[in-house]
């Protein structure tokens, strides 16, 4: 079998019984179950939730976006080896590690296959969180052309790139376009304050205003948790996207969980530690595919300038990436992986096939 065979790259085709569109994302794709369906597996499992909570199957894949394009490769490589196995076993590792330190729950309740969790349904908190402990990537463009305000921090002159802030940094965007907000544009993936929070945290989401004080706790501590880990296997946690909701336990009562993906190389940036301190930047996550992109086409504003998301399309559409790049990518994935979990990660010949067969024997979710 090919390396190409053994690409999970589409993932939304799977005969997985459902009465609603399949929700399919840049890397992952979800599958809602009928409520036949959910409230069987939570009797069957035993899943610690209502009898009436709606379940849903999610489905990683090994496509790799940058840019907020989706890239291939040549000889009809249409994602990364390894690369969904890679980013499930690392944040199933980070939300067994909060769950072990108290901090708080994840919407993943079963993990049937390396590519599969059995999710409860959520309700987002309109905010991608990010958290930053060195200045580099977009804060170290806009700090180098002047900018001293970040959501409402002011950052002091001097600092230099690549270098350790003084204080880890909570630096929110908009998660989608959210509306009649004072001061907060009309547009995805806007920067927001602390402040824009507070005097709006129902527009976020947010059921109260003391989980605004909740969330930015298990944000910094959820960071902490994962610097420290990092740190004992070498390596530097620069700084990362933490997604929150809210899902009901099991006597109906809501509560602030972590959801999507945490601690990975997809949406974190990793430095190899004794590099660092040699003065060296070696990334272990998918900034180093960014970098590889900017150098690799002559005009890197294409995939800078969000006015031109028409042609940056086009430029991921019509060009094949090299085989040996998208094998660095999968090396660089699939070592973080398993320095990070302690464990060899198993590829699969044929994930959607082991993926089918599993969810039909064991779930009884393919007819």
């Amino acid at each position: 079998m090919s390396i190409a065979d053994s690409i999970l790259s589409v993932n939304n085709d799977l005969p997985i019984r459902t009465d609603l569109p399949v929700h399919s994302g840049k890397v992952r794709s979800v599958y809602w179950l009928t409520d036949k369906d959910s409230r069987r597996l939570i009797a069957d499992k035993g899943y610690a939730v209502p009898n009436d909570t709606p379940l849903a199957i999610m489905v990683i894949s090994d496509r790799i976006s940058a840019f907020d394009c989706i890239w291939h490769g040549e000889g009809g490589m249409l994602g990364v080896p390894g690369k969904g196995a890679a980013l499930n076993a690392i944040s199933n590792h980070w939300f067994e590690l909060f769950k072990q330190q108290g901090l708080a729950d994840s919407h993943i309740l079963d993990i049937p296959h390396p590519f599969v969790w059995i999710v409860q349904k959520a309700r987002p908190v309109m905010i991608e969180a990010i958290c930053r402990q060195y200045i580099t990537g977009s804060m170290w463009r806009a700090y180098e052309k002047g900018e001293r305000h970040f959501c409402g921090i002011q950052l002091e002159e001097g600092l230099k790139q690549d270098s350790k802030l003084a204080n880890l940094l909570i630096t929110p965007s908009t998660k989608g376009i959210l509306k009649g907000i004072p001061n907060v544009p009309e547009a995805d993936d806007v920067n927001i304050t602390q402040q824009d929070i507070l005097d709006n945290y129902s527009a976020f989401n947010f059921e109260k205003r003391q989980d605004v004080e909740l969330y930015e706790k298990l944000l910094t501590e959820g960071f902490q948790v994962i610097s420290q880990a990092l740190e004992g296997i070498e390596q530097i946690f620069v700084d990362t996207k933490f997604e929150f909701g809210y899902v009901k336990d099991l006597v109906g009562n809501n509560k602030l969980i972590y959801m999507d993906e945490v601690g990975t190389p997809d949406s974190s940036r990793i430095w190899d530690a004794e590099q660092y301190t040699q003065g060296n930047v070696v990334e272990n996550s998918k900034e180093g595919f960014r970098q590889l992109l900017l150098n690799h086409f002559p005009d890197p504003d294409i995939l800078l300038n969000k006015n031109r998301m028409q042609e940056r399309q086009q430029l991921a559409a019509d060009n094949a990436l090299p085989v040996d790049v998208l094998m660095q990518v999968s090396n660089t994935y699939t070592e973080i992986a398993e320095k990070i979990t302690g464990k060899s990660l198993v590829v699969s010949d044929n994930p959607k096939q082991e993926i089918i067969q599993i969810l039909k024997r064991d779930y009884q979710l393919i007819d």
